[in-house]
Protein backbone atom coordinates (compact mmCIF):
# COMPACT_ATOMS: atom_id res chain seq x y z
CA UNK A 1 0.00 0.00 0.00
CA UNK A 2 2.94 2.32 -0.97
CA UNK A 3 0.59 5.01 -1.86
CA UNK A 4 -1.78 4.82 0.51
CA UNK A 5 -0.42 5.29 3.76
CA UNK A 6 -2.51 8.60 5.34
CA UNK A 7 -5.51 8.08 7.24
CA UNK A 8 -7.94 11.14 8.82
CA UNK A 9 -9.72 10.34 11.83
CA UNK A 10 -12.97 11.89 12.64
CA UNK A 11 -12.62 12.75 16.45
CA UNK A 12 -14.08 15.80 17.24
CA UNK A 13 -17.60 14.80 18.15
CA UNK A 14 -19.14 15.72 21.61
CA UNK A 15 -20.28 11.46 21.34
CA UNK A 16 -24.14 12.81 23.74
CA UNK A 17 -25.23 9.20 23.60
CA UNK A 18 -21.93 7.76 26.03
CA UNK A 19 -22.84 10.77 28.36
CA UNK A 20 -21.64 8.89 31.86
CA UNK A 21 -18.33 8.94 29.31
CA UNK A 22 -17.63 12.13 27.89
CA UNK A 23 -18.43 14.76 30.13
CA UNK A 24 -15.37 14.94 31.14
CA UNK A 25 -13.37 13.43 28.41
CA UNK A 26 -14.14 13.05 24.69
CA UNK A 27 -15.46 10.47 22.87
CA UNK A 28 -12.06 9.07 21.25
CA UNK A 29 -10.49 8.70 24.65
CA UNK A 30 -13.05 6.65 26.22
CA UNK A 31 -11.12 3.26 27.26
CA UNK A 32 -11.27 -0.24 25.91
CA UNK A 33 -9.49 -2.80 27.76
CA UNK A 34 -7.47 -0.18 29.14
CA UNK A 35 -6.49 2.22 26.09
CA UNK A 36 -8.57 4.54 24.32
CA UNK A 37 -10.56 3.50 21.81
CA UNK A 38 -8.54 6.15 19.84
CA UNK A 39 -5.26 4.10 20.09
CA UNK A 40 -7.08 0.66 18.98
CA UNK A 41 -8.20 2.12 15.21
CA UNK A 42 -4.65 3.65 15.09
CA UNK A 43 -3.33 0.40 15.48
CA UNK A 44 -5.65 -1.27 13.24
CA UNK A 45 -4.04 0.61 10.94
CA UNK A 46 -0.20 1.09 11.65
CA UNK A 47 -0.46 -2.62 11.56
CA UNK A 48 -1.29 -3.00 7.98
CA UNK A 49 1.01 0.03 6.38
CA UNK A 50 -0.16 3.51 7.14
CA UNK A 51 1.72 5.80 9.12
CA UNK A 52 0.74 9.18 8.66
CA UNK A 53 -2.64 10.01 10.88
CA UNK A 54 -4.62 13.12 10.96
CA UNK A 55 -6.86 13.24 13.95
CA UNK A 56 -9.61 16.11 12.96
CA UNK A 57 -10.16 17.26 16.50
CA UNK A 58 -13.01 19.33 17.93
CA UNK A 59 -14.86 18.71 21.24
CA UNK A 60 -11.83 18.91 24.04
CA UNK A 61 -9.50 18.52 21.35
CA UNK A 62 -6.45 19.82 23.47
CA UNK A 63 -6.70 15.93 25.28
CA UNK A 64 -6.66 14.23 22.39
CA UNK A 65 -3.51 16.46 21.34
CA UNK A 66 -2.23 16.17 24.73
CA UNK A 67 -2.64 11.68 24.60
CA UNK A 68 -1.68 11.76 21.14
CA UNK A 69 2.02 13.96 22.10
CA UNK A 70 2.27 11.54 24.85
CA UNK A 71 2.16 8.21 23.35
CA UNK A 72 4.78 6.06 22.06
CA UNK A 73 3.52 4.97 18.61
CA UNK A 74 5.04 2.16 16.19
CA UNK A 75 8.45 3.13 14.59
CA UNK A 76 7.98 5.77 11.57
CA UNK A 77 4.11 6.14 12.73
CA UNK A 78 3.36 10.01 12.56
CA UNK A 79 0.25 11.93 14.52
CA UNK A 80 -0.87 14.79 13.78
CA UNK A 81 -4.06 16.82 15.55
CA UNK A 82 -5.68 19.48 14.01
CA UNK A 83 -8.52 21.42 15.83
CA UNK A 84 -11.49 21.55 13.29
CA UNK A 85 -13.81 23.34 15.57
CA UNK A 86 -16.10 21.73 18.80
CA UNK A 87 -19.11 21.57 16.28
CA UNK A 88 -18.30 21.27 12.47
CA UNK A 89 -20.03 18.36 10.94
CA UNK A 90 -17.80 15.72 9.39
CA UNK A 91 -17.31 16.88 6.05
CA UNK A 92 -16.31 20.07 6.83
CA UNK A 93 -13.78 18.61 9.47
CA UNK A 94 -11.96 16.20 6.18
CA UNK A 95 -12.52 19.64 4.00
CA UNK A 96 -10.22 21.54 6.92
CA UNK A 97 -7.58 18.83 6.69
CA UNK A 98 -7.23 18.59 2.88
CA UNK A 99 -3.82 20.55 3.13
CA UNK A 100 -2.56 17.92 5.38
CA UNK A 101 -3.39 14.73 3.62
CA UNK A 102 -0.74 14.64 0.99
CA UNK A 103 -2.56 15.60 -1.92
CA UNK A 104 -3.44 11.46 -3.12
CA UNK A 105 -5.42 8.75 -2.41
CA UNK A 106 -6.50 8.85 1.11
CA UNK A 107 -8.08 6.79 4.05
CA UNK A 108 -10.66 8.09 6.67
CA UNK A 109 -12.41 6.63 9.45
CA UNK A 110 -14.09 7.36 12.60
CA UNK A 111 -12.94 7.32 16.10
CA UNK A 112 -15.20 5.08 17.81
CA UNK A 113 -15.31 1.86 15.18
CA UNK A 114 -13.27 -1.40 15.09
CA UNK A 115 -13.24 -4.41 12.73
CA UNK A 116 -10.71 -6.60 11.87
CA UNK A 117 -11.20 -5.26 8.48
CA UNK A 118 -8.48 -5.84 5.27
CA UNK A 119 -7.30 -2.65 5.00
CA UNK A 120 -5.19 -4.17 1.42
CA UNK A 121 -8.21 -5.56 -0.40
CA UNK A 122 -10.13 -2.22 0.42
CA UNK A 123 -7.33 0.29 -1.08
CA UNK A 124 -7.61 -2.58 -3.90
CA UNK A 125 -11.02 -2.75 -4.45
CA UNK A 126 -11.04 1.31 -4.18
CA UNK A 127 -8.13 1.05 -7.24
CA UNK A 128 -10.17 -1.20 -9.32
CA UNK A 129 -12.98 0.71 -9.63
CA UNK A 130 -11.59 4.33 -10.22
CA UNK A 131 -14.35 6.28 -8.42
CA UNK A 132 -14.15 9.17 -5.99
CA UNK A 133 -14.93 7.32 -2.90
CA UNK A 134 -15.31 3.99 -1.45
CA UNK A 135 -17.13 3.39 2.04
CA UNK A 136 -17.03 0.32 3.87
CA UNK A 137 -20.45 -1.17 4.26
CA UNK A 138 -21.21 -3.66 7.16
CA UNK A 139 -24.44 -5.82 8.21
CA UNK A 140 -24.32 -5.26 12.54
CA UNK A 141 -25.81 -7.72 14.24
CA UNK A 142 -29.28 -6.51 15.82
CA UNK A 143 -29.91 -5.52 19.40
CA UNK A 144 -32.47 -7.51 19.92
CA UNK A 145 -33.42 -11.13 19.42
CA UNK A 146 -35.83 -12.02 16.17
CA UNK A 147 -38.99 -14.02 16.55
CA UNK A 148 -40.24 -16.07 13.98
CA UNK A 149 -43.68 -16.56 13.50
CA UNK A 150 -46.12 -17.82 10.97
CA UNK A 151 -49.15 -16.48 9.21
CA UNK A 152 -51.28 -17.63 12.56
CA UNK A 153 -49.62 -15.73 14.57
CA UNK A 154 -47.76 -18.76 16.04
CA UNK A 155 -43.95 -18.80 17.26
CA UNK A 156 -41.81 -20.65 15.59
CA UNK A 157 -38.44 -20.06 17.00
CA UNK A 158 -35.85 -17.11 17.94
CA UNK A 159 -32.81 -15.76 16.30
CA UNK A 160 -31.12 -14.32 18.99
CA UNK A 161 -29.83 -10.54 17.30
CA UNK A 162 -29.35 -11.78 13.80
CA UNK A 163 -27.16 -10.10 11.16
CA UNK A 164 -29.60 -6.99 9.63
CA UNK A 165 -30.18 -7.73 5.95
CA UNK A 166 -29.60 -4.27 5.40
CA UNK A 167 -26.22 -2.95 4.94
CA UNK A 168 -24.97 -0.32 6.87
CA UNK A 169 -22.02 2.35 6.65
CA UNK A 170 -19.11 1.18 8.92
CA UNK A 171 -16.77 3.41 8.26
CA UNK A 172 -13.44 2.91 6.83
CA UNK A 173 -13.71 5.17 3.38
CA UNK A 174 -11.37 5.47 0.69
CA UNK A 175 -11.17 8.92 -1.19
CA UNK A 176 -9.59 10.52 -3.85
CA UNK A 177 -8.86 14.59 -3.63
CA UNK A 178 -11.76 14.98 -5.90
CA UNK A 179 -14.25 14.84 -2.75
CA UNK A 180 -13.21 18.19 -1.80
CA UNK A 181 -15.37 19.58 -4.69
CA UNK A 182 -18.23 17.77 -2.72
CA UNK A 183 -17.61 18.94 0.33
CA UNK A 184 -18.13 22.49 2.49
CA UNK A 185 -17.30 23.69 6.05
CA UNK A 186 -21.21 23.16 7.00
CA UNK A 187 -21.29 19.80 5.03
CA UNK A 188 -22.21 16.39 7.10
CA UNK A 189 -20.54 13.71 5.01
CA UNK A 190 -22.32 11.14 5.58
CA UNK A 191 -25.80 13.49 4.44
CA UNK A 192 -25.41 15.37 1.22
CA UNK A 193 -21.67 14.30 -0.23
CA UNK A 194 -21.87 11.00 0.01
CA UNK A 195 -26.12 10.70 -1.46
CA UNK A 196 -24.93 13.36 -4.46
CA UNK A 197 -21.47 10.99 -4.68
CA UNK A 198 -23.98 7.91 -4.80
CA UNK A 199 -26.56 9.83 -7.37
CA UNK A 200 -23.40 10.26 -9.94
CA UNK A 201 -22.52 7.28 -9.27
CA UNK A 202 -19.08 8.16 -7.82
CA UNK A 203 -19.68 5.97 -4.45
CA UNK A 204 -18.76 2.56 -4.30
CA UNK A 205 -19.46 0.08 -1.87
CA UNK A 206 -17.13 -2.31 -0.13
CA UNK A 207 -18.69 -5.42 2.15
CA UNK A 208 -16.97 -6.40 5.00
CA UNK A 209 -18.13 -9.57 6.63
CA UNK A 210 -16.23 -9.78 8.98
CA UNK A 211 -16.35 -8.52 12.86
CA UNK A 212 -17.15 -4.69 13.02
CA UNK A 213 -18.72 -3.08 16.24
CA UNK A 214 -18.69 0.99 17.08
CA UNK A 215 -18.60 2.24 20.53
CA UNK A 216 -22.29 4.66 20.53
CA UNK A 217 -23.14 3.93 23.44
CA UNK A 218 -22.44 3.15 27.27
CA UNK A 219 -23.43 -0.27 26.50
CA UNK A 220 -21.67 -0.44 23.11
CA UNK A 221 -18.76 0.32 25.40
CA UNK A 222 -19.05 -2.30 28.04
CA UNK A 223 -19.44 -5.09 25.25
CA UNK A 224 -16.04 -4.11 23.41
CA UNK A 225 -14.14 -3.98 26.77
CA UNK A 226 -15.90 -7.15 27.56
CA UNK A 227 -14.84 -8.52 24.58
CA UNK A 228 -11.47 -7.35 24.50
CA UNK A 229 -10.71 -8.55 28.56
CA UNK A 230 -11.56 -12.14 27.15
CA UNK A 231 -8.99 -11.98 25.03
CA UNK A 232 -11.14 -12.81 22.01
CA UNK A 233 -11.24 -9.40 20.37
CA UNK A 234 -11.22 -9.48 16.81
CA UNK A 235 -10.11 -6.46 15.92
CA UNK A 236 -6.42 -7.23 17.38
CA UNK A 237 -5.09 -7.40 14.10
CA UNK A 238 -1.64 -6.17 14.41
CA UNK A 239 -1.17 -9.64 16.72
CA UNK A 240 -1.29 -11.47 13.70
Amino acid sequence: MDELRTVAILCGGRGTRLRERTESIPKALVEIGGEPILWHVIRIYAAQGFDQFVLCTGYLGERIAEYAGSRAWPAGTEVHCVDTGPDTPTGGRLKAVADRLGGGTFAATYADGVADIDLAALAEFHREHGEIATMTVVRPRLQFGVAEVDGDGRVLGFDEKPRSERWVNGGFFCFEPGIFDHLAEDSTLEREPLRRLAADGSLRAYRHRGFWDCMDTYKDAVLLDDLWQSGDAPWRVWER
